[in-house]
């Protein structure tokens, strides 16, 4: 755990102390090192009935299983690596982060510091001197759940079959990818389509590819197309349940309650060459959850270890409710920033042709309310992070001149600046009625996002209220999503109606940042009809477009820089559109009462593990370092003086020497067996009345609590073995007294 200040505790040793509260409550340290919620230990039947009284949890060892939430809504539908539409959260996503819990890529994408890392890929992947093809090596000791090779002949196959089916994981490179061929079994050759000056067209999209799209199985590919008959609707229909998979886990059970991954005793990948072990996890589970009340309920209780999902002021749980709850960073904004939900303006609205009432609108909203309101202060601010094309990450930060565009940056709440910019653009207000007129017509727009989508109506509605301060009348709309983005999407827009509108930027992945900018402001997207990569509001700037057509050719780091400044400093001058706030690629948070070792900020690891719900592209590393938490119980928590104490540790490091101390004084050693786990007797023949806190230490500790008291039963020994006698003296005692409010 990487954070969390603890409970504030008044103890004294031997002696009185005097507490002026109303009460206190005693937690070990990071608030319940061996607490157990209800409903949390193995085999119960407690918790996560759905509402039917149906035992959920009873068949998974909670002590093997890491709990998900937030990301299946519905029932699994397939699991077929070639169909779209399988809801299939916890397997199946081909992305710039790719899942790869079961299907495997070549390399992982790491948002953290942008780099590739090979996963079925033997070392790094080779341009050829022209640029125009990329080779690969697979690891020898790669093989798929059936034990077979996996082959360069799997790799070509799966690419032949994307383009043959017009897979949408084949349509998204198939204007920048040829083929993808297989000279010997162990070397996949790539090569890109090539440009009139035989050029690859993207080497960008083809390099991207590598850590995108699975490789699937020559075999069952070809079992799944006899059965369909080749059909191409029909194979990208069928479910494909009897998969063939690479990856550490498969499918083991899913229902319209629940979708359960198990371990492959077999993976490949604990051989040396890749993880050098299998994951922690036996299992991963999501349980389906009704609504997002349920899934937190869930999570702060302990049945959930990882979730995907945005928690309103996160840090109550740790600050407020004392819960083992953590996010990668200590502190605001919690999460690591990937994408920017934008806000773009209709460039056929009266009025927005001219940028510098665009510009006005945008230097005047406070975007530190809206970062307060809409997310709780889970974004950067703007001030911390001045806005550009880039998100957050150290990666996309160093690409651009930072010092060359800050005259044009803003960070909001320039009321003074946004008039006299709507002044000099000749809006102003002439009749007294408070708004400004600008050609003899009144500036009036509306703000729309869709209905139900509370952060961004949190934020709309903040973009809003700065109309009445500047003049211009900006009034709020919230269509229903799927009216909504019938109309976003298909130009041409409204000419009112939809003046200003959010919609989404692309997140983390190997072509970022330009594939972001090329959304936000590529004329290839303007104007067109079953739009849904970008440029939504209509904007046009021949010189933007060359600059995004020359980047992905461009080997020059100099000149990359460059072109990335240029480009952010014709963004921040005609803004046809601008960031609200940042957003995670996911809401990594995690609850470390049973697991630990989650990845977070200054953890030490080399590569850096993303905060990707230990799932997506190098984010899958975190499996690998998560153990059990540690617990210490006793036998008993209270007795009278004399009594016996049976004190159990689990989930220690094997065969190491544990320190065990009582109120901060040693006591002795024992010695940990192969699974981590001792026991040992305390008697406290010669103690004092008062509490005591058993802690046990190896690295990392835990602890629990028993008191002596008189009246108490005496409680005998319990068996045998190391017995280490409590000495008088080191006892707490505590006193409470009401606290007095004048």
């Amino acid at each position: 755990m990487n954070h969390r200040p603890l409970p504030f505790l008044f103890i004294m040793r031997s002696a009185i102390l005097i507490v002026v509260i109303a009460a206190i409550t005693l937690y070990p340290p990071f608030a319940m090192a061996n607490f157990v919620p209800a409903g949390l230990a193995e085999h119960s039947t407690q918790s996560n009935s759905n509402g039917a009284g149906e035992d959920i949890t009873s068949t998974l060892p909670r002590s093997e299983t890491l709990y998900f939430n937030g990301q299946q809504w519905g029932s699994v539908a397939g699991w077929n690596p070639y169909a779209d539409g399988m809801n299939n959260a916890l397997a199946l996503a081909q992305q710039d982060n790719a899942r790869v819990t079961v299907w495997e890529t070549p390399y992982m994408f790491n948002m953290l510091d942008g780099q590739q890392y090979p996963l079925l890929a033997d070392g790094p992947w080779r341009w050829n001197a022209s640029m125009t093809e990329i080779t690969y090596t697979l690891k020898t000791t790669a093989h798929w759940s059936d034990g077979t090779p996996v082959t360069a002949q799997d790799a070509a196959y799966t690419w032949a079959t994307n383009l043959k089916y017009g897979t949408s994981y084949g349509n998204s490179f198939r204007d920048f990818i040829d083929t993808v061929e297989a000279p010997n079994p162990h070397t996949v050759l790539v090569k890109a389509k090539l440009d009139g000056h035989g050029k690859a067209v993207n080497p960008m999209m083809v390099s991207a590819f590598l850590s995108t799209n699975y490789v699937v199985q020559k075999a069952w590919t070809q079992t799944l197309e006899a059965r369909n008959g080749g059909d191409a609707n029909a194979l990208k229909a069928d479910p494909g349940e009897d998969f063939v998979a690479s990856g550490p886990y498969t499918r083991f059970l899913a229902d319209a309650t629940k979708v359960v991954l198990i371990r492959d005793a077999n993976y490949w990948g604990k051989d040396a060459s890749m993880w050098g072990k299998l994951p922690a996890p036996k299992y991963l589970a999501h349980i389906i959850y009704p609504d997002n009340d349920a899934a937190l309920a869930a999570f702060k209780a302990g049945e959930v270890d990882v979730s995907q999902q945005f928690i309103a002021n996160v840090q109550n749980l740790w600050l407020v409710d004392h819960l083992p709850v953590s996010t990668y960073l200590p502190n605001a904004p919690y999460h690591v920033g990937a994408s920017l939900p934008t806000a773009f303006y209709n460039l056929r609205a009266f009025g927005l042709n001219n940028p510098d009432i665009r510009k006005a609108i945008a230097i005047a909203i406070d975007y530190d309310t809206i970062i307060a309101n809409a997310v709780t202060n889970q974004s950067d601010t703007f001030t911390q992070v001045p806005r550009s094309f880039m998100n957050p990450t150290a990666g996309e930060q160093v690409l651009y001149n930072q010092a060359a565009v800050a005259g044009l940056q803003w960070a909001g709440n320039d009321i003074a600046g946004a008039k006299d910019l709507l002044t000099a653009a000749g809006a102003i207000d002439t009749n007294g009625d408070g708004w400004r007129e600008y050609n003899g017509q009144t500036l009036h727009y509306v703000a729309t996002c869709p209905n139900g989508w509370s952060d961004w109506q949190a934020a709309i509605t903040v973009l809003a209220a700065v109309g009445q301060e500047i003049g211009i009348d900006i009034t709020t709309s919230f269509p229903e999503w799927s009216d909504y983005q019938t109309i976003v999407t298909n130009w041409p827009l409204p000419n009112t109606g939809f003046d200003i509108f959010m919609m989404w930027s692309t997140g983390a992945g190997p072509t970022q940042p330009w594939n972001r900018i090329k959304n936000l402001i590529s004329s290839d997207f303007a104007g067109s009809k079953n739009n849904w990569a970008g440029n939504w509001g209509g904007y046009s700037n021949p010189v933007a477009d060359d600059l995004i057509n020359a980047i992905p050719q461009e080997t020059d780091p100099l000149q990359l820089k460059a072109d990335y400044t240029d480009l952010t400093r014709i963004y921040l001058t005609d803004v046809p559109s601008f960031a609200l706030m940042y957003r995670p690629q996911s809401f990594h948070t995690v609850n470390e009462t049973i697991w630990t070792g989650f990845p977070h900020q200054g953890d030490g690891f080399n590569p850096p593990i993303p905060p990707l719900d230990l799932t997506d592209g190098y984010s899958i590393a975190g499996l690998y370092h998560l153990s059990l938490r540690p617990t210490v119980t006793l036998n008993y928590t209270t007795g009278a003086v004399g009594s016996f104490f049976t004190v159990t540790g689990l989930n220690f490091p094997a065969n190491s020497l544990a320190h065990i101390l009582v109120n901060g004084h040693e006591l002795g050693t024992i010695a940990t067996d192969s699974t981590g786990a001792f026991t040992l007797i305390l008697s406290t023949a010669v103690s004092d009345e008062g509490k005591y806190q058993v802690t046990v230490t190896v690295n990392p500790s835990a602890s629990s609590w028993f008191t002596l008291q008189a009246g108490q039963p005496l409680r005998p020994q319990d068996g045998s073995g190391t017995v280490l006698a409590v000495p008088a003296g080191i006892a707490y005692h505590l006193i409470y007294l009401p606290f007095v409010d004048r």
